[in-house]
């Protein structure tokens, strides 16, 4: 008989281990550029320390994706919160004795964004291994829920702690890693299955699996191929959604609490999203139908968003918007790893955090590009929803996605998941 997720002992230890990583991470975020600014660094120093955190995390997608199955992920995760655990408690140690050099807080930023890279994709590929296939869906819905609890919390977190001392973010982190650590620590992963169950063939990608590189038969899938595109599309619209958001929120003179207060719609909306995937995936809906309608959900408020109110109306668009990211996300994330074999589930988590990560950085790239083009803030708003319309009309024409899957509970009984 199948455990429920509530009582699945290693998936609530995965599940908070990676909450508390991603905690870390927001705070980090936060807490370097403010650390900067107050040793009187100047803009293009912030701009450079926000930089190195998101180019280390991207330099090592790739890398960490085939790490993750070639040895044993449960000692990556412990080894890489390890790491991030002694970094940022240097820079704290640092701190209470004197003031800490540019140099080492590049370092540790770079350290920090390269150790949360490796310890994504081996998270990831961990999770099948805990649980069941048929509840995959109901686990990737209430992990998608992690990273916008981490965005309500996190910033605020730095910000209130370093209003009150330097020191207090980096010591906060290095307590929520040094947790994390310990947790992992007790995680037990079943053994990595090495051959399909007695009368069922093989997939014939997992031939490939222990290589190095490896990524090749991962593209040659036309539902990685297809939702790889998808992923890619709708994060680049949707980062430079939310910057033309700040954008012309600034430029319309809305005030900063405001603003934040629209950020938290943001992260209230994904929150929503997350619960709402899980009971739409619990009601058996098709998959190609979820993924498909939710794009085209996000397109139209986009639109509806350039013709809005500046302040919060607007912010409860974004947060609209926000809902129907976790539904199509989980959606994908799940087709993905049930068509993928064990052995290449972290170069597929490598492989989406690469194209994840090129569409943050390019989004608010393209955000510039519209708002300068276009000048109008209107108009420019609409050019993002255009590229989301684009990719709603790609996912609808889509045979590859129009048939996606998910998978469906065995006739046979599954083992417990402890």
């Amino acid at each position: 008989m199948t455990t429920p997720l509530p009582r699945n002992r290693n998936y609530r230890i995965l599940w908070s281990g990676m909450l508390l990583s991603e905690l870390a991470g927001e705070v980090a975020y936060i807490a370097f550029p403010l650390l900067v600014l107050a040793d009187g660094g100047s803009a293009a120093a912030v701009a450079g320390v926000a930089a190195v955190l998101a180019g280390a995390r991207t330099l090592v997608s790739l890398p960490a994706g085939a790490l993750a199955d070639r040895v044993d992920r449960k000692r990556v995760m412990v080894a890489t919160q390890g790491v991030r655990t002694v970094a940022m408690l240097a820079v704290a140690l640092v701190l209470l004795l004197a003031d800490c050099p540019p140099w080492l807080i590049l370092l540790v930023a770079a350290v920090e964004g390269a150790a949360a890279g490796v310890f994504v994709p081996a998270e990831h590929a961990a999770l099948p291994q805990v649980v069941p296939e048929a509840q995959l869906p109901q686990a990737l819905a209430r992990n998608a829920a992690r990273p916008f609890a981490a965005l309500l919390i996190g910033p605020a977190l730095a910000g209130f702690t370093f209003g009150l001392h330097e020191v207090l973010p980096f010591a906060l982190n290095t307590s929520v890693l040094a947790v994390s650590f310990v947790a992992l620590a007790a995680l037990h992963l079943p053994r990595r299955a090495t051959a399909p169950p007695a009368g069922e063939a093989p997939k014939p990608e997992a031939a490939a699996a222990p290589r190095l590189g490896g990524f090749g038969p991962l593209l040659r899938m036309p539902v990685i191929r297809a939702t790889m595109a998808w992923i890619v599309g709708v994060n680049l619209a949707f980062h430079s959604l939310v910057v033309l958001v700040l954008i012309v929120s600034g430029e319309d003179g809305v005030a900063p609490g405001q603003m934040g207060l629209m950020m938290t719609c943001f992260g209230a909306g994904g929150l929503i999203g997350a619960l709402v995937a899980d009971r739409l995936h619990a009601a058996a809906l098709s998959p190609a139908v979820l993924v498909i309608a939710s794009t085209w959900v996000f397109a139209a408020v986009a639109v509806a968003m350039a013709y809005a109110p500046r302040g919060i109306p607007l912010g409860i668009l974004l947060g609209v918007a926000a809902m129907a990211m976790p539904i199509a996300n989980t959606t994908v994330i799940t087709c993905q790893l049930s068509a993928v074999p064990d052995g290449l589930r972290g170069r597929l988590s490598g492989l989406v955090a690469l194209g994840s990560e090129l569409a943050a950085t390019a989004g608010p790239v393209a955000a510039g590009v519209l708002a300068t083009a276009f000048g109008d803030d209107a108009v420019s708003m609409l050019g993002a929803a255009a590229l989301l319309v684009v990719v709603a009309a790609g996912a609808t024409l889509s045979p590859t996605l129009r048939r996606l899957a998910l998978p469906r509970p065995s006739a046979a009984p599954q083992p417990a998941h402890p």
